[in-house]
């Protein structure tokens, strides 16, 4: 079955499976390598890119795996290495950016709620706080410090622009899921799970670390390509 997996995808997999098990083992890669917001004393910018290949635990690294496989495989298959390789980066990277922005609007309403020099505080001794189990008592401090410096892991900004070219290239494919008892057209299915990552975002839910909006990101920006694409007449092979 992996003989089978187009070389691209193929690639894309085994990278993040190495970097996964590397960063288990050597753990201080973990902060060189993770998206930090552009504002932080931990953001480097090879993070816009590294952090793609990252994830916080097996789950998170299956899932996304599993998708990458599942649509990937298809999608290179019909488009061919390189344009799906530049499909998938720039997901990403789209997925990054908006994430970026939206911290960027959460640090700004956070720096104006709380005292200056607090707000410098956490800018200057919030990561060692957090490394150390520790945290401000302030709440608007307390999340400053969370927006500044929880970085941003993973490849589903990436995996959800492939799941949004799925289901507007092959929107009639009925798909079998394992949380679904009956089978769904991609493209309702595309449609249902972006609103559910849509209303999530906004929720803004206690003790939700999923980075939506970059998940969002991911799908906004894939559609963005692919109608770029549509116009220059490069959306089919």
């Amino acid at each position: 079955m992996f003989q089978n997996i187009p070389t691209v995808t193929k690639n894309l997999l085994i990278i993040n499976v190495i970097v996964f098990l590397a960063c288990n083992v050597f753990p201080v890669l973990n902060e060189p390598l993770t998206g930090y917001y552009f504002q932080s004393a931990h953001f480097k910018v090879w993070q816009i890119l590294s952090h793609m290949f990252m994830h916080g635990n097996f789950t998170h690294l299956l899932m996304n795996m599993f998708a990458l496989y599942m649509f990937g495989g298809v999608l290179e298959k019909y488009w061919g290495g390189i344009k799906f390789i530049n499909y998938y980066v720039l997901c990403g990277l789209g997925a990054f950016g908006l994430h970026q922005f939206i911290t960027y609007l959460e640090v700004q309403k956070l720096i104006a709620a709380i005292p200056a020099n607090l707000s410098a505080e956490v800018f200057a001794n919030g990561y060692s706080a957090l490394m150390e189990g520790k945290n401000y008592t302030n709440i608007d401090a307390a999340n400053l410090n969370f927006a500044l410096n929880i970085g941003l892991v993973g490849a589903s900004g990436c995996v959800f622009g492939l799941l949004l070219a799925f289901g507007m290239m092959f929107p009639n494919t009925e798909l079998m899921m394992l949380f679904i008892p009956f089978p769904i057209k991609a493209k309702w299915f595309v449609i249902c799970y972006g609103a559910i990552e849509l209303l999530q975002a906004f929720a803004n839910r206690e003790g939700d670390n999923v980075a939506h909006f970059a998940h969002l990101g991911g799908m906004l920006f894939g559609y963005i390509i692919l109608k770029i694409w549509q116009t220059q007449g490069k959306l089919y092979s």
